[in-house]
């Protein structure tokens, strides 16, 4: 189901994940996502009203550790409905750097089960379930620090050509929806090596 040139595949060069650790890219793990874009209100750490979320591949699933903060307060104490569909909602949008092919959300229905407790750490991870042509079915769950469930969601995305999205702007999706780069004569290909301009 996913695309064999991400498995294992560190992202690096131009478009490699923006915040690098203390220590430099090598520092960070291999199954590191990177943003959709650096102002995505679900994953851009240039965004200051978004989530900022880090993702990172575990197998066939996309994963997310996030702590939902005072900027998404519904009721007092806990998340916003609608800041959990969204970050439900980009977490999927990692699964198309595992099917390797650009899509958007045609449906999201979100099942709240539990509080969404603010200022705790709750485990979002999100799969494909089938495809069917072009449509994409996706599942999430999303667990509070004891393993309880408390919000999962379905949707299915319909895949676009990548001009669906450059039609609105400027948009670079290279690093995701490239054809794999040709090995180099060292075995490894022209996409794992750092770039330097």
């Amino acid at each position: 189901m996913s695309d064999p040139r991400l498995v294992g595949q560190r992202m690096t060069g131009p478009h490699r994940h923006p915040v690098s650790p203390p220590g430099g890219p090598a520092d960070i793990p291999a199954n590191v996502l990177p943003p959709h874009s650096e102002q995505c209100m679900g994953c851009g750490l240039a965004n200051p009203a978004g989530l900022a979320m880090q993702v990172r591949r575990e197998g066939e699933d996309v994963v997310c550790d996030h702590v939902f903060d005072s900027r998404q307060v519904g009721a007092p104490g806990l998340a916003h409905g609608g800041a959990v569909a969204a970050a439900c909602d980009d977490l999927f949008g990692f699964v198309l750097y595992l099917v390797a092919e650009p899509a958007v959300t045609r449906t999201l229905e979100v099942g709240y089960r539990r509080p969404v407790r603010l200022g705790i750490t709750h485990r979002i991870r999100a799969r494909l379930v089938h495809r069917e042509g072009r449509k994409l079915h996706l599942v999430a769950e999303g667990t509070d620090p004891d393993g309880v469930l408390c919000f999962d969601a379905r949707a299915v995305f319909i895949v676009v050509g990548i001009e669906h999205f450059t039609r609105y702007g400027p948009a670079r999706f290279e690093h995701v929806f490239a054809p794999p780069a040709p090995p180099t004569s060292s075995g490894t290909s022209a996409n794992d090596q750092e770039t330097t301009s």
